[in-house]
């Protein structure tokens, strides 16, 4: 049986914007600049940052991600909470019923959000013909081994099939600490 590696990728804190959070925080007119490409087709880092703003603290130069998206999402580790003063629950993008807001502030405003801060859950990105070669399906949760001097085995990985990705796991920064995980790293998908 050949073995089945996935490249990792290392997500740091970053904020997703409706287009009306994109004209409160930068302007009204203004539209998102990239400034690199993601891994995942379409998708790019911003030139555009944003400062979050919670109870306890601040983080400045948190990078935006384009494109605009319907709602407005802040994914930060857990780390990243315990600075900001909350405490951000494990979710799948786009889970954000029921999570806490945060103050985002921008060169040209600032914004409220009630809802939307999450730690984003380790996920997988396949295009449907990985899916198909790795044997299996869109919502399944899945074990991934990295091996190394701190290996781990990351349980509960969400698989995500849509023609628009490109093949790539994702953790965050506590993660990748954990396990001294670099962006190119690959993991081994245990089933």
């Amino acid at each position: 049986m050949p073995v089945k590696e996935i490249p990792i990728g290392v997500s740091n804190r970053h904020v997703h914007l409706s287009p009306s959070a994109v004209e409160r925080l930068f302007g009204p007119g203004n539209a998102l600049t990239p400034l690199r490409e993601l891994s995942q087709p379409g998708q790019f880092a911003c030139r555009e940052t944003v400062s979050l703003i919670g109870p306890k603290g601040r983080i400045d130069r948190v990078r935006v991600l384009g494109p605009a998206r319907g709602e407005t999402q802040v994914e930060i580790s857990l780390y990243d909470g315990y600075t900001l003063g909350v405490v951000p629950p494990v979710r799948d993008s786009g889970d954000i019923e029921g999570t806490p807001g945060i103050v985002m502030e921008g060169p040209r405003g600032r914004l409220r959000i009630d809802k939307g801060v999450i730690c984003a859950a380790r996920h997988i990105h396949m295009h449907p013909a990985d899916a198909a070669a790795f044997g299996v399906h869109n919502g399944q949760r899945v074990k991934v081994s990295v091996d190394g001097p701190r290996g781990l085995i990351l349980d509960h990985v969400l698989i995500r099939v849509s023609a628009n990705y490109r093949l790539e796991m994702h953790i965050d920064l506590d993660e990748a600490n954990a396990g001294q995980i670099a962006t190119g790293r690959k993991g081994i998908l245990l089933g």
